[in-house]
């Protein structure tokens, strides 16, 4: 049985004239870690200063509960049609949230926006702010996983790899730590630099990391290489899934002869380019399709195959399923294993 709990803002504190209240729309699967990072800056912020300087409420679409990503259920303190259009307002959405359709929860967001309020989003729930047409205009993040997705989602909508990112009145994050990151930035805009500082040791996070981070480690630490020209060649390979280069190209890009760049993925990788390559493009095609609602088809051209079948036929041979019974299988609900 899900757990079950409540969350209301803090009232223990010697209140300001006007604390700046955080409403969250929680959706199916919502994201723990980030709600969790996130609300707790707001408590631990008003703790430290002795003031109640946030408070915060919980929506759903209807006003029951919702069950995060981790089965956790929690309480909404109300309905999103039950409360004054707030002024700020975060989505939370985890796996599942690009497919989540409601045309209340839509209508709802659009509204707001047209009210001037401060949007924003952490994870997945990027694509419900798409969907409701508040994001355009507007740059954006999400997880890095979900960037190919989004992308062919959303091709007008200007999409970075950033931790978090803050354009105008919409404000997306990443997810994960980088929540914690991003609140830290809201309070210091806030409160000042001292107050963020006090929060951050408390949580004992001795790095806040910019928004314009990027998500993912640097590529030699995240391969434990260090040979320039190895790097070099996987760069360009990562930077080109949908038009694939040829080995002669990318041999080029690295400035190494074809034999030497054959001797330098089997030294340190243990397979050829062309396999690193071809697995490459197929491990992105996979998170597509689990993290996301393109046909087949779509996710085949975006990662370079020339057709669904041969696209198939190398997914089969590599994952020992077909693209569609992994993601029948998959549920398109549950997170990408390692």
């Amino acid at each position: 049985m899900a757990a079950t709990t409540s969350v209301t803002s803090s009232r223990d504190k010697r209140p300001v004239s006007s604390p700046r209240r955080y409403a969250f729309l929680l959706v199916p699967d919502f994201p723990l870690m980030s709600f969790s990072s996130v609300v707790a800056v707001l408590r631990t912020a008003n703790w430290i200063s002795g003031q109640t300087l946030y408070d915060w409420i919980a929506l759903t679409s209807d006003g029951g509960p919702v069950t995060a990503g981790t089965g956790l259920t929690l309480m909404a303190d109300a309905a999103i049609d039950d409360v004054e259009p707030p002024a700020l307002v975060l989505v939370g959405a985890g796996i599942g949230g690009w497919s989540y359709q409601d045309a209340r929860t839509f209508a709802w967001l659009r509204d707001l926006g047209r009210r001037g309020a401060v949007i924003g989003a952490f994870e997945t729930g990027s694509w419900l702010l798409a969907r409701a047409g508040v994001l355009y205009g507007h740059r954006c993040t999400v997880h890095w996983e979900d960037i190919p997705s989004f992308r062919e989602s959303f091709p007008d909508i200007e999409i970075t790899d950033s931790l978090y990112e803050i354009d105008g009145r919409r404000v997306t994050c990443s997810g994960g730590s980088a929540a914690l990151d991003l609140m830290l930035h809201l309070v210091a805009n806030d409160h000042g630099q001292e107050l963020a500082g006090a929060i951050a040791e408390a949580f004992l996070h001795d790095q806040v990391r910019e928004g314009d981070r990027h998500q993912r480690v640097s590529l030699d630490k995240r391969m434990g290489i260090d040979d320039d020209r190895l790097l070099a060649a996987v760069l360009a390979m990562e930077q080109h899934i949908e038009e694939p280069l040829s080995l002669q190209q990318i041999s080029r890009v690295c400035m190494v002869p074809m034999r030497s760049l054959e001797r330098l993925f089997k030294m340190h990788l243990g397979c050829a380019p062309s396999a690193y390559y071809r697995d490459l493009r197929l491990k992105t095609a996979r998170r597509m399709l689990l993290h996301g609602s393109e046909s087949i088809l779509d996710v085949a051209l975006a990662t370079g195959f020339v057709s669904a079948s041969h696209f198939a036929r190398c997914y089969r041979s590599a994952y020992g399923r077909s693209p569609r019974d992994d993601r029948i299988r998959m549920g398109m609900r549950r997170p990408l294993l390692p």
